[in-house]
């Protein structure tokens, strides 16, 4: 029995020695058959993986709008683009198609000035529109709703002027409704209140709201009834030019707006568009036209032709891609040949603007209903459709 357990022994440690010595390469030697079996079909999945797979093209849908590629070139004298900030400088890298943040309905406030506060909620010491339709729609707000974004911006232009001059009244357009809401007055906020429920709510709350109470979503649906408020309201029939030169927010706007506004302003008449700067005039009830100071250019009637307002706007994001300029075309604008201009009741957004770019943008944007590739950061239609390339 003794030998017998030695030679069983000698047996073991020779095939353990022989063990030993197999190659690392191949480890299949010291596995189990059950083991191998259940590692085969990970191998062969393995091997499948490593399969080079084929990939089709999708097919890329055309925009709903005409474009151009690029901005052709000057055929007359532009500005010189300003110097920069030397610690500032444009993203030229950065593709700009799909850089606009989407919104819903822009409130552009008629404040007169031509530069703000950082915060814009901050002028006068906080006594302004945007600081109350910020503590309505902002964050935390009674009317606040994640899934319809508003955005808040202050404007050179002027408001329409109220008869007495105690009244401290505001003016604002709405895009991409084209509504121009004229009275707005300061002394009270009922004002502002009519505002957001008659014309910025929603007819229709995402579905992500349909949990709330029945009368949380009440409060967050539009109210046609509060329109009757607001006195004066009108549609926009001017292009308007936007140019953000913010410049108490970022050098940059605030170097290159002005530049850009003098070349629209003067390229635009050129093609024969009259170019307003005066406060709209808002003929409404009898009641209100005695408290209008009405000026006597301000009451020349459109005859014939186009008119465009330039105006500069506060911050809207992408201080990099300085020049930023909006043109919103009103709806039902026609080019030369009698057609409806394509893109007639859209808001249009365009980045690094040069002055190099406005004849260009003119003639092909606002004249020829067409889209700038390059220059295109986003666009929104009437009705609230995010436009992209």
């Amino acid at each position: 029995p003794e030998q017998a357990a030695n030679a069983k022994t000698d047996i073991t440690s020779d095939k353990i020695r022989k063990a030993s010595q197999l190659p690392r390469a191949s480890p299949n030697y010291l596995l189990p058959s059950l083991l191998l079996m259940s590692l085969r079909p990970i191998a062969r999945s393995t091997w499948r993986l490593r399969v080079p797979r084929r990939h089709y093209a999708i097919p890329s849908k055309p925009p709903p709008f005409p474009t151009t590629p690029t901005c052709p070139n000057p055929t007359c004298t532009c500005s010189a683009m300003p110097e920069l900030p030397p610690q500032l400088s444009i993203d030229y890298k950065t593709a700009l198609n799909g850089t606009m943040a989407p919104y819903a309905e822009q409130v552009l406030i008629c404040t007169g000035q031509e530069d703000w506060a950082s915060k814009i909620e901050e002028e006068n010491s906080g006594d302004n529109l945007a600081a109350d339709l910020k503590e309505l729609i902002g964050r935390g707000g009674m009317y606040a709703d994640p899934y319809h974004n508003i955005s808040v911006a202050n404007s050179s232009f002027p408001s329409t002027v109220a008869g007495r001059e105690e009244i401290q009244n505001s003016s604002a357009y709405l895009f991409p409704s084209f509504k121009y809401i004229p009275f707005l007055p300061r002394v009270s906020f009922d004002a502002v209140q009519a505002l957001v429920q008659g014309y910025l709510l929603p007819t229709k709350l995402n579905p992500a709201h349909d949990n709330l109470s029945p009368i949380h979503k009440d409060r967050l649906r539009r109210k046609e009834e509060a329109k009757a408020m607001l006195y004066g309201v009108q549609d926009v029939k001017d292009v308007l030019v936007l140019i953000c030169g913010h410049g108490g927010r970022d050098a940059r706007c605030g170097v290159i707006g002005p530049v850009l506004k003098q070349d629209f302003e003067r390229l635009l008449e050129k093609q024969d568009i009259g170019i307003r700067n005066g406060p709209v005039v808002v003929k409404g009830p009898r009641e209100y036209e005695e408290r209008m100071v009405l000026r006597e250019e301000e009451e020349e009637v459109r005859q014939s032709g186009d008119t465009a307002r330039v105006g500069l706007i506060s911050h809207i994001g992408g201080h990099k891609f300085a020049g930023n300029v909006i043109l919103y075309i009103p709806p039902g604008m026609r080019m030369a040949d009698g057609k409806e201009n394509p893109l007639a009741g859209c808001g249009i957004w365009y980045g690094r603007v040069e002055p190099k770019h406005v004849e260009g943008i003119v003639k092909e944007t606002v004249l020829g209903g067409r889209v700038i590739e390059d220059l295109f950061r986003g666009g929104i239609k009437q009705g609230g459709e995010i436009l992209r390339l």
